[in-house]
């Protein structure tokens, strides 16, 4: 028996079987494919200063361009969302002595290369003052004024014991990695930083 493929090489029309056939072909292997919409969402895992901003820019930039932008807060980057003067956190000594390596705050985070004791993160942030560049925390302020999802980790605050109240006003509530990865399914950009 010839294939419709056959039929039309033969210069035969197909029948109208053989093209309902090939349609239900064609909607069972799209069924399924998921449908990217204009999203984008970002995992921010790291907390150093030259992680944070581009985080933010990016999430900034697709909001105002009409993206609906979310970042999810895991790991390190979580330390970008807590408030500026919470410095120790948890109840044992281990959790106390991870919140007392991390800065806390995105105005304290430090660079991931090139820190010289301080002076790398200073110099960096004058030279994106004099270029107008806005600070990570002016542009999470940014970010929730233009409707930003900034989402933390449940996971991450219960390893290292922060607590809601520790974490700066106007985020969602926190969620965990499933929940993350379903966010990431449908949008149409997707980034790691």
């Amino acid at each position: 028996m010839a294939t419709t493929e056959d039929r039309v090489l033969e210069g035969a029309e197909p029948t109208y079987a053989e093209l309902l056939a090939r349609i239900e072909a064609l909607e069972a292997a799209a069924s399924g494919v998921v449908k990217k919409t204009n999203k984008l969402t970002i995992i921010a895992w790291g907390g150093d200063l030259d992680r944070i901003w581009p985080t933010t820019i990016l999430a900034t930039t697709a909001a105002a361009s009409g993206m609906e932008s979310t970042v999810f807060f895991t790991f390190w980057g979580l330390f970008a969302i807590v408030k500026p003067g919470v410095r120790i956190t948890g109840d044992n000594w281990m959790q106390k002595m991870m919140s007392a390596m991390n800065p806390g705050s995105a105005q304290k985070a430090k660079l991931s290369h090139y820190n010289f004791a301080g002076a790398g993160p200073a110099m960096f942030k004058k030279l994106a003052g004099d270029r107008q560049v806005a600070a990570p925390d002016e542009l999470i302020a940014t970010a929730q004024d233009l409707g930003v999802r900034l989402i933390p980790c449940q996971m991450t605050m219960d390893l290292l014991g922060l607590k809601r109240s520790d974490l700066i006003d106007g985020l969602e509530e926190p969620i965990g990695a499933a929940t993350a990865l379903a966010h990431m399914r449908d949008a149409a950009v997707s980034l790691f930083i």
